[in-house]
């Protein structure tokens, strides 16, 4: 699959963002999407992700309750809803795929795309 990210932006702390991913490609619905984050200087992060097939979604701690995933289907996209941001949630966002039949592991990333969140 495909992956490409976008949506960043600059808000302000207390405010939502909503990010997007558009996939492309073949056979969804063997795939998990995920939205990782890095911040300057820090790891890449797992923030969130959802199975495809059945829209299961699982969560970092960091974000539980903040952010929600969803996907529509028709336009193949993912998104990713960020609400009470905080300036700790600021870094470069990344979609990401798991193939679930296939080798383990985040094998398809898409470019980030850029979140600052002032104070």
């Amino acid at each position: 699959v495909q992956l490409q990210a976008s949506g960043g932006g600059l808000v302000q702390a207390g405010n939502s963002l909503r990010l997007s991913c558009a996939v492309s490609g073949r056979d969804f619905s063997r795939y998990s999407l995920g939205w990782f984050r890095q911040a300057p200087e820090k790891e890449r992060e797992f923030v969130g992700a959802i199975r495809w097939s059945d829209a299961v979604t699982y969560y970092a701690e960091s974000v539980e309750g903040r952010f929600t995933i969803y996907k529509n289907n028709p336009e193949s996209l993912v998104y990713l809803q960020m609400n009470n941001l905080k300036p700790e949630d600021t870094a470069v966002y990344y979609c990401a795929a798991e193939d679930l039949l296939g080798v383990a592991g985040w094998g398809s990333w898409g470019p980030g795309t850029q979140v600052t969140v002032s104070s």
